[in-house]
């Protein structure tokens, strides 16, 4: 957090939080390590030779490499609008700070979901915002994604069964979404509908994180019955007014990330009698669930190995070019999209999180004083 003079002080009455064994991260940094070797090293040259995947890549025009640049922009964009819609007060250019800023650590750091969400808050209360509401916004925020991530498979295997080129591998995590995404709307909706439902839910949430905690040997929490009463109060507030914007950023954001991937997968040569624009949207929605799964910072290589088999998968049997050539124009999409979407977010994210330390104008710390708890206390500048 940025510094500021000592009559600023942002003070945080809480009991210090235990560090992570040494061991943990070491085990997390190992793993994803073996695990981006293991696919960028070996697996990845099973599907396609890196030669051919580089002169699919130089063969781009220079129109082509503009075009890819616009879409990725407008992706990059999209992002923010959902955060503001998410969180009355916010501004666009604190929206793209936040966000740009919380990505690089996500794509840098093993565990980095976790690492970003505490850059996220970190930034938002040196603004001035109130927990309640810095919580309500990325619970909100990531509802709504996960609306349009469980949806999304379904919506594909629809369009692919009406084109009749539905198989197995899509099918399945189709259903897989269908039936999350229905356990997800019905937990919501009760929520919502009822006092008494958020109650409950708030008591299952926080039976759950405690045997959680108590495993990793940490403090317990409070009953969280009475915050599920007061996040559904303050839901209703922001869901009222903001739920079109809300959606509607969301699956713009969701889309124009698919797009970024269309354009790569035509840009590389493969054609739509190849791989049709629902199975590239089939393939997306895949690769979009297993980014939930924290093996390696934003996916890595896990992401990539599922997008080029995907899209060998489907297009295999349709193509007229030869299969070596085919799989080096499907990696060469992937890993031009990755690119784009994961390796320019990280300089990109420094270049913000500079603009947060240099924008004194935006800080705005305050006192949280509960005389009911006064001590033990500790300082973050």
């Amino acid at each position: 957090m940025a510094e500021v003079p000592a009559p600023e002080l942002h003070v945080t009455l809480a009991a210090p939080r235990k560090k992570r064994r040494p061991w943990v991260r070491a085990l997390q940094v190992l793993i994803s390590i073996a695990v981006v070797v293991a696919v960028f090293f070996y697996a990845i040259p099973k599907f396609a030779d890196y030669g051919k995947v580089w002169d699919t890549i130089k063969s781009l025009s220079l129109l082509e490499v503009l075009i890819l640049v616009a879409v990725t922009a407008f992706n990059v964009f999209t992002y923010w609008p959902q955060m503001t819609a998410s969180f009355p007060g916010l501004t666009i250019a604190q929206a793209a700070v936040n966000n740009q800023s919380s990505t690089t650590v996500a794509n840098t750091v093993p565990g980095g979901g976790v690492v970003a969400n505490g850059v996220t808050v970190g930034m938002y209360r040196a603004w001035g915002f109130e927990p309640a509401e810095i919580g309500l916004s990325m619970t909100l925020t990531a509802i709504w994604n996960s609306f349009i991530k469980l949806g999304l498979p379904i919506v594909a295997v629809v369009i692919l069964v009406l084109q009749r080129r539905a198989t197995s591998s899509l099918i399945v995590p189709g259903l897989i979404g269908l039936g999350a995404l229905i356990g997800v709307i019905a937990l919501f909706g009760l929520a919502l509908w009822k006092k008494g439902f958020a109650r409950r839910i708030g008591t299952f949430i926080g039976a759950w994180v405690n045997r959680i905690r108590r495993v990793l040997r940490k403090e317990q929490t409070d009953d969280w019955s009475d915050a599920g009463v007061r996040f559904r109060k303050q839901t209703l507030k922001v869901v009222d007014k903001r739920w079109g914007r809300l959606t509607f950023w969301t699956v713009v954001s969701h889309l124009g990330l698919y797009v970024v991937l269309l354009a790569c997968v035509r840009f590389a040569g493969i054609s739509e009698e190849q791989v049709t624009w629902a199975q590239v949207l089939g393939v997306f929605a895949v690769g979009r669930l297993i980014t939930a799964l924290p093996i390696t910072p934003g996916g890595l290589g896990v992401v990539e190995l599922a997008y080029i088999a995907g899209l060998v998968l489907a297009g295999r049997h349709h193509t007229t070019t030869p299969l070596p050539v085919f799989r080096a124009q499907c990696a060469a999409a992937v890993l031009m999209f990755r690119a784009l979407t994961y390796g320019a977010q990280i300089p990109l994210g420094a270049f913000t999180y500079g603009i947060f330390k240099w924008k004194k104008s935006w800080l705005k710390p305050r006192w949280h004083a509960d005389p009911e708890a006064l001590a033990p206390a500790t300082v973050a500048t």
